[in-house]
């Protein structure tokens, strides 16, 4: 299944393009550091949440986006060694001293995919999702988004992709821990699923949550519901 890089950030508004052409010309050189895919997704329908949601996240101003994006690595060692490689390349520093957004309030972190259902077609739309489940709840919660998977597949998904959190570091400003308020004994996952487009994904979601052969699962889910944050979002890096 590889290994994922996630993060999430807030982008200005009028900074959009110069941020897409900022992803799109890096990606060639994360290729060469291993990266095997490279995705950015503009916030298209990024809900305000009562606990968590993504704008609080990354404590996104008014006049900014948040953006979810993710690396795909064949495995653990490749990222970790191209990360190395990130911190020591000259390239990297000058892309860095550009970055159309705040850096601080990044999220970031490698997450190992236990979940990775994949079907045919491009993709034009992803939800993306984080979540804090309990240790002891790992196994119920597997199960559970291996069913959904299914499911979400068969209402027109092209692919699922669950992940646990391995390397999800604490930063100053900004983090995954804080932005599902996750307690001690608890794992952030970081998921997402990929839709051919927006229409097919409206629709696909409302048979999902109205598909009986999840009914069960969504009264009594192994995790806190209120601090799962989610969105839609508009690829517009996918390399």
């Amino acid at each position: 299944m590889g290994y994922i890089e996630g993060f999430v950030v807030a982008v200005p508004a009028a900074n959009k393009e110069t941020y897409r052409k900022h992803a799109a010309e890096a990606a060639p050189l994360f290729r060469e550091f291993g990266v095997t895919r490279l995705v950015e997704a503009w916030g298209d329908d990024v809900p305000d949440g009562k606990v968590t949601d993504f704008k609080g996240a990354v404590q996104a101003k008014d006049d900014e986006v948040v953006v979810f994006g993710w690396f795909e690595y064949p495995s653990k060692e490749v990222r970790d060694a191209a990360n190395q490689k990130m911190m020591s390349d000259p390239r990297m520093k000058q892309m860095g001293d550009t970055m159309p957004f705040d850096g601080q309030r990044m999220i970031f972190g490698g997450f190992a995919p236990f979940v990775d259902e994949a079907g045919g077609g491009s993709m034009g739309y992803t939800d993306g999702f984080l979540l804090a489940v309990p240790s002891a709840n790992k196994d119920a919660y597997h199960d559970m988004a291996a069913k959904a998977a299914t499911v979400f597949k068969d209402h027109g998904a092209i692919r699922v992709v669950e992940a646990w959190s391995d390397d999800v570091p604490d930063g100053k400003v900004t983090d995954y821990k804080r932005a599902v308020k996750a307690k001690d004994d608890e794992l952030v996952v970081y998921s997402w699923i990929e839709w051919p487009s927006k229409e097919i994904r409206d629709i696909g979601m409302k048979k999902t949550m109205e598909d009986p052969r999840l009914q069960g699962d969504m009264s009594s889910m192994p995790f806190d519901g209120q601090r799962m944050i989610f969105g839609g979002f508009v690829p517009i890096v996918d390399a």
